[in-house]
This record gives C-alpha cells, sequence and structure tokens, in this order.
C-alpha cells in the first residue's frame, strides 16, 4: 500500500515538472507566436476560435505582441518562484506583481496610456518583500559567517528560564518550610510562656500553699 501512494505521488510529481519544462521550452516560440497567428480582412486575430481586436492599440499585431512580451516573462517567474529552494527567492514575488500589473493595466485600465502609474502599485508588496528578505539574510549570515545561532540562543534563554523557574518553586517551598517550622516553635513557645508565666507560677504556689495550711490545720 505504501509503495502505491509512493508511486502514485512519483508519477504526479514527474508529470508537473514535465510541463514546467515543456512551458519553459516552448517559451520563445509562444513569445513571437503572433507572427504565425491567422488575421482576418480587419487585422483581427483568431485564436482558437476567438477573434481579439486591437484592444486600443495601433493593431492587433502590436497588441499581441505586448501581451507576449508580459505572459512570457509571468509564467518563467512563477514557475521560478514555485520551485525555487534559495533562501531569496521571495523576492522573485515582485518581478511577478510588476508582470501582473502590466496586464491588469492594459484590460482594465479606461486611457490609451500604458506601463504608466503601476508602478506604485508595487510600494506595498516592497514594502512588505524586501525587509522580510533582508532579515532572513540577516538570520543566515549571522548564522553560517558570524556563528550566532539565534535559534539556540532562543532555546538556551527559555531553559535558563524554566530553569529560574524551578528554583523559584524551590524557595517558595523551602520559604514554607522555614514558615511552618517557625510556627511551630512559636506554637511551642507561646504555650511555654503561657504555663511558666509569672501569674501561672504564682498561681501554683498559692495553691500549693492553701493545700499545705489547710493540711497543718488538719493536723492540729
Amino acid at each position: 500500500m505504501i509503495n502505491k501512494v509512493k508511486k502514485k505521488k512519483a508519477k504526479k510529481k514527474i508529470f508537473l515538472e514535465t510541463l514546467l519544462v515543456f512551458f519553459i521550452a516552448i517559451s520563445p516560440f509562444l513569445y513571437k507566436v503572433y507572427d504565425y497567428l491567422p488575421y482576418d480582412q480587419n487585422g483581427d486575430a483568431l485564436v482558437l476560435g476567438f477573434t481579439l481586436g486591437n484592444n486600443g492599440f495601433p493593431d492587433t499585431l502590436t497588441y499581441l505582441w505586448y501581451l507576449t512580451s508580459k505572459i512570457v516573462p509571468l509564467y518563467l517567474m512563477i514557475f521560478w518562484f514555485l520551485t525555487s529552494r534559495d533562501w531569496w527567492y521571495h523576492i522573485i514575488i515582485i518581478p511577478i506583481a510588476m508582470y501582473a500589473f502590466q496586464m491588469f493595466e492594459v484590460f482594465y485600465d479606461s486611457d490609451n496610456m500604458i506601463d504608466t502609474d503601476n508602478i506604485w502599485w508595487l510600494i506595498p508588496i516592497c514594502m512588505i518583500t524586501i525587509p522580510s528578505v533582508y532579515f532572513i539574510r540577516i538570520t543566515l549570515y549571522d548564522k553560517h559567517v558570524n556563528g550566532i545561532d539565534l535559534e539556540a540562543i532562543e532555546a538556551e534563554l527559555k531553559e535558563l528560564k524554566n530553569k529560574g523557574f524551578d528554583n523559584k518553586d524551590n524557595f517558595e517551598s523551602e520559604d514554607k518550610s522555614e514558615n511552618a517550622q517557625q510556627d511551630e516553635f512559636s506554637t511551642i513557645s507561646g504555650d511555654i510562656n503561657t504555663k511558666f508565666s509569672t501569674g501561672n507560677l504564682e498561681h501554683i504556689f498559692k495553691n500549693v500553699q492553701n493545700r499545705i495550711q489547710g493540711w497543718l490545720q488538719l493536723k492540729s
């Protein structure tokens, strides 16, 4: 059963990697695909049964050239991001967002200007991605170059903190035992002081004296 699951996962992985390799290999041809598409007498292109116009560009050929110059780098960047194992791969999000915003501007912008204000849309992404990658870079540099392992230091501090709590508990238990001993000693000493106080001794002596006097009177 386990071997079947492993084979299924391996088959799926190989299939996905084959697709990646295929689209990477044909990327130069996809970039020039607009030169090989059929065009009607109005200059519109026929793509898989759909008719594509110029969409505000001087002609459909220019429009398709612009699309392919954005689509091909975009999906190559996405493949790179999904397959990269380098520590800095998050920075690839910035060019991915750049190409995506440029295509978005072409499809949904109302004016005929392109590649104008979309650079400002990248600022929030850059503000999040760049500090994150820089922090990872600092962490790796400190660990592998300076020999500073923050995780090990944090684990050591946590262990010391736990030991501190244990010592605190021990101190509290010792304090409680000492307080109990002091309370017990105070109780015993209080009883002794009560029994052997001056008033009690005088009262005892008087009782003894009265008993002796009464005994003597009976004897006489």
